[in-house]
């Protein structure tokens, strides 16, 4: 086949769709779509296959399962319901957000009636909601004891920085001051993964639970194993906390971190936030990320961790991605230990 205009290249095509060219890889190697390919061997994405992606990033936004996807794309019903009803939350969260906004405006609007001048932060308030602290403290060594402030809080949180750099320390303080927090430590897996299984035993709510997550993370090219059990139990069994987690990745390869990410992704407004200190590039995926993540950057020199959005050239960006990798350059560094010289009396 000779590629013309009508064709699109695989990084044309996911820039056309809005998604990674990862993405569209993953979609080809699980049947979902199959692309032609040029006379030198090249994929080429036709109008047809263009259109069929479409479908595929449109269900995938909806939450459904690469499996689910497959079903329904074949003419299956079957999973249609709970991943409607998931969308349907996230709808009413957003309409109750934007009643408050509407709320303002009229309180804006009646206040001018009155001739009352509306402040400029009062008016930026109806784009940006207003950035209060949410957690407050002071940092802890490596750092100086400066003073901390959590403000801009999305529903995922990333913490990424070298190693040395103090980001389980940050984590950990975050934990303890975030409101109702808990921490899931990196020995969850060791440590948690048989108690897990004992607490799904003794607890059928849980189990239900459990087991809807983790079917869905299967169908979606997850395999089962400690490091997910241990996850998933620790993120049900705290639902309505806010996860710290530590180095999310422990234990996960890379379909598994690539489908817990979807996964932390179609969950409902209903959902705490979800912090996670990562230094994989499946996890964070930066050709991936949405309006609603974020991250805390920890720098090598421990100057202050800095808040960085997920945007090609906002401040802190390329630092923290050259913090992150596959999962056989983490392989490397594993079991390492950073160490840094204490100063007196810390």
């Amino acid at each position: 086949m000779n590629a013309s205009v009508n064709f699109l290249s695989p990084s044309e095509a996911a820039l056309r769709l809005g998604v990674s060219v990862k993405a569209l890889r993953i979609y080809e190697e699980r049947g979902l779509v199959s692309p032609g390919r040029t006379s030198a061997g090249w994929r080429a994405y036709s109008p047809d296959d263009l259109a069929r992606t479409a479908e595929i990033v449109t269900l995938r936004a909806l939450g459904f399962s690469l499996a689910q996807v497959a079903r329904v794309l074949s003419g299956s019903a079957d999973g249609l319901e709970p991943a409607l009803a998931t969308h349907q939350s996230r709808l009413e969260g957003d309409l109750r957000q934007l009643g408050l906004k509407l709320d303002k405006v009229r309180d804006l609007r009646r206040d001018l009636a009155r001739g009352e001048l509306p402040a400029v932060k009062d008016l930026a308030g109806l784009i940006h909601a207003a950035a209060e602290p949410v957690a407050t403290f002071d940092l802890p060594w490596p750092w100086g004891g400066e003073r901390f402030e959590v403000r801009d809080v999305r529903a995922i949180n990333y913490i990424v920085g070298p190693l040395g750099s103090g980001k389980t320390r940050l984590a950990k303080m975050l934990a303890q001051h975030l409101p109702d927090a808990v921490f899931l430590g990196v020995e969850r897996i060791e440590d948690q993964a048989a108690k897990a299984r004992l607490a799904l035993e003794a607890d059928a709510a849980l189990r239900e639970r459990f087991e809807h997550t983790v079917h869905w993370l299967l169908e979606d090219g997850a395999v089962e194993s400690d490091a997910l059990v241990a996850l998933v139990v620790g993120l049900e069994q705290n639902a309505s906390k806010i996860p710290v987690i530590d180095m999310i990745e422990e234990g996960l390869d890379e379909p598994a971190q690539q489908a817990v990410m979807a996964h932390l992704r179609k969950r409902g407004p209903d959902y705490p936030p979800v912090f996670m200190l990562t230094r994989s590039s499946a996890i964070l995926d930066l050709s991936a990320t949405t309006p609603h993540e974020i991250a805390i950057f920890c720098p090598a020199n421990h100057s202050l961790p800095m808040t960085v959005r997920l945007e090609p050239g906002a401040p802190g960006y390329e630092a923290l991605a050259s913090c992150l990798g596959p999962q056989e350059v983490r392989a490397r560094t594993e079991g390492m230990i950073a160490w840094i010289p204490q100063r007196a009396g810390a």
